[in-house]
């Protein structure tokens, strides 16, 4: 039999997981940030369809994943297929 310090321990434990279990089903916005240097309105006003800009990011060079705006994770790019894809490198 649980002493009641452990029970209580156990009750904390199954409120901790309901509030979990409610928070996992919140949407949140995923984003990640490629800094284009030297990139001036000059040049958004000039982006149409199909235009392709270049980075001038190496393959393999870290980008910032961030979830509601907080730095999350580290990231590359990745073609697998036809998409593009980010493989995580780091979590912060």
């Amino acid at each position: 039999m649980a002493s009641p310090a452990t029970a209580k321990s156990e009750n904390e434990l199954a409120t901790d997981s309901d509030a979990w279990a409610q928070a996992l089903t919140l949407s949140c916005r995923l984003t990640l940030d490629m800094p284009l240097p030297g990139f001036r309105v000059t040049d958004l006003l000039r982006l149409q369809p199909r235009t392709v800009i270049n980075s001038h990011w190496r393959v393999g060079t870290d980008v910032p994943l961030r979830v509601n705006g907080k730095v999350i994770a580290s990231g590359e790019f990745e073609v697998v297929g036809d998409h593009l894809a980010v493989r995580l490198t780091e979590l912060v």
